[in-house]
């Protein structure tokens, strides 16, 4: 069996195992036949089935060189399958153990030590009329007036789109007939979410569960379209499947290194496309405007957000230790208003993430993070020709973090 076929033999395992999870199978754009063709298996036969693709990826002879990393990074892919069917039929992993089985990466540790003092930091950031002793309260007082009035949101989301579109194409050529459509929705686990539907098209839904800050509407825009998710897919639909046949990137399962560089790069990538100082200009000439904030306002603003960057790993040591049995429900949401600095019921929603997609959110930060290393490594921090070069050719070549690391 050569690569093109275990290829195929894998697109029909990820759809079998999708029919045992509603969620696995994140988008598919290979034949219909295949998904139509796809049967419910027991768990022990996709083991099996699993286990063997793995092998036999494994034991390939040498591919033309241009096909080592498609073989390397398949192999992956097939660890991580045999990883989620084995979770599927009730094995568990400790987090650090799942995130590397199936994301090829391990987060860094971080106490709360470490976290008090980025708290401090910011402590001293919030305005001083805006007293109090308990944080998140005086940080939810500061954040209300950034909130983005439901009646502007999808203005403001838009331009931000719009903008980031703009900025994307001027580096990256995509088909003329590649577009999306924005949906807004409600009681999710997720802030926003790109389903990409093939023929370069994608849905990209916005939950309206909670009011979106200011802040949030370049991070979604880049994030989940350009050049985030929506271009992650036009590129490897067009240049991978239907150029070069290579039919394992017709399906994209959630649970896989593939979602690692996947968000990873799509964190990445606002900063990318909207280097700070340009950002700032944009931002406070266009979207506080449209959304009747005061553009006075913005600098202070983001400030606290770098500030907030520094804790974006408190969500996984919370969900570490909140998964591996370490701490229980309460506590856990606790942990996450205090070092997360989210309010009760976003604390909430984000536990519900963490308990819906377990170590998946190490993909945000961690991947955000080896991202940006592998880029800078070849591109500085201040080329952005050649940091758009670099990412691009990353999004045209999928690589595991392991991967990027060499």
């Amino acid at each position: 069996m050569g690569l093109n076929e275990i290829a195929e033999a894998y697109v029909r395992l990820v759809l079998a195992v999708g029919k045992h999870d509603p969620d696995y199978v994140d988008a598919y754009i290979g034949p219909a036949a295949w998904r139509d063709e796809a049967q419910l298996l027991p768990l022990p036969e996709l083991q099996d089935i699993a286990n063997v693709l793995v092998q036999q990826a494994e034991n390939l002879t040498q591919p033309p060189a241009e096909q080592v990393e498609r073989q390397a990074f398949l192999i992956r892919q097939l660890q991580a399958a045999s990883t989620f069917i084995a979770h599927l039929a009730g094995r568990r992993l400790p987090f650090d153990e799942e995130s590397r089985a199936l994301y090829d990466a391990v987060s860094p540790a971080v106490t709360p030590a470490d976290l008090d003092i980025t708290l401090a930091e910011l402590a001293n950031l919030l305005p001083a009329e805006i007293q109090g002793s308990d944080l998140n309260a005086r940080l939810s007082i500061y954040n209300k007036a950034f909130e983005i009035p439901r009646d502007k949101l999808d203005a403001v989301f838009t331009a931000a789109i719009n903008e980031a579109r703009r900025r994307t194409r001027r580096y990256i050529t995509l088909p003329e007939n590649e577009s999306f459509q924005v949906a807004y929705v409600s009681n999710k686990v997720w802030s926003a979410y790109n389903w990409y539907k093939g023929n370069s098209h994608s849905l990209i839904e916005v939950n309206t569960d909670f009011p979106m800050f200011i802040s949030r509407a370049i991070d979604l825009a880049s994030h989940e379209a350009y050049p985030g998710h929506h271009v992650f897919n036009v590129l490897i639909e067009n240049g991978l499947v239907k150029e070069k046949g290579w039919i394992e990137y017709a399906i994209y399962p959630l649970y896989s290194p593939m979602s690692f560089l996947a968000e990873g790069s799509a964190n990445y990538g606002i900063e990318v496309a909207f280097p700070h100082a340009e950002r700032m200009q944009f931002e406070k000439e266009v979207l506080f405007p449209l959304a009747g904030i005061d553009p006075a306002k913005a600098d202070r603003y983001y400030q606290i957000q770098a500030v907030l960057q520094k804790l974006s790993y408190a969500g996984n040591m919370v969900a570490k230790q909140y998964l591996d049995g370490e701490i229980g429900r309460d506590a856990a949401i606790a942990m996450l208003m205090k070092y997360n600095l989210s309010d009760a019921d976003r604390s909430a929603q984000r536990l519900r993430f963490i308990e819906h997609l377990r170590s998946y959110v190490i993909n945000y930060n961690l991947g955000q993070d080896v991202v940006q290393v592998y880029i800078e490594n070849r591109a500085g921090k201040t080329d952005q020709d050649l940091r758009w070069q670099v990412l691009t050719d990353l999004l045209r070549h999928p690589k595991s973090a392991s991967m990027m690391a060499l």
